[in-house]
């Protein structure tokens, strides 16, 4: 796929004229999650996604719900269809091209695609990190260096 993933989860799902003084409002998806009292993620991490993204002027839920860093807008990117959900199918084949082990992430209780995602991710950036790059289907895409530097362990 390799598009860029902020031509494809752009600025805004919808317009809101409040939007230019205030910048774009949380998700509907992302504020009632904030709303839930148990979830594997605390919210105080969930509302600091949810605020970097609106200060990058992002209301799109996948922003929202991940740092949105180098590495989340790849994968987004890479792993996300036009509706913003996970394919789980390209998001392993990522994770086999790069060399990260999930065979024993065989957990698949209420909420796994979360888990299996943030997982992932994690395990997936510190192999990117150390190699500089990140593996992709019939390419490499050469890692920023101030990425690298902050998660080369």
């Amino acid at each position: 796929m390799s598009t860029n993933s902020l031509d494809v989860f752009g600025p805004a799902l919808h317009a809101d004229p409040l939007d230019a003084e205030y910048g774009p409002a949380l998700h509907p998806d992302v504020a009632a999650d904030l709303e839930r009292k148990r979830s594997v993620v605390k919210n105080v991490y969930k509302r600091k996604y949810a605020e970097r993204a609106k200060a990058a002027g992002l209301a799109n839920k996948v922003a929202q719900r991940s740092t949105w860093d180098w590495l989340a807008q790849n994968l987004a990117g890479e792993c996300n269809g036009t509706d913003g959900k996970l394919d789980i199918g390209a998001f392993e084949r990522i994770l086999e091209l790069n060399g990260v082990d999930f065979s024993r992430w065989t957990n698949r209780s209420k909420g796994w695609e979360g888990r299996f995602r943030m997982t992932g991710r994690l395990a997936l950036q510190r192999v990117v990190a150390a190699a500089g790059v990140l593996v992709v289907e019939g390419d490499e895409i050469e890692a920023p260096a101030e990425w690298v530097a902050k998660f080369r362990n």
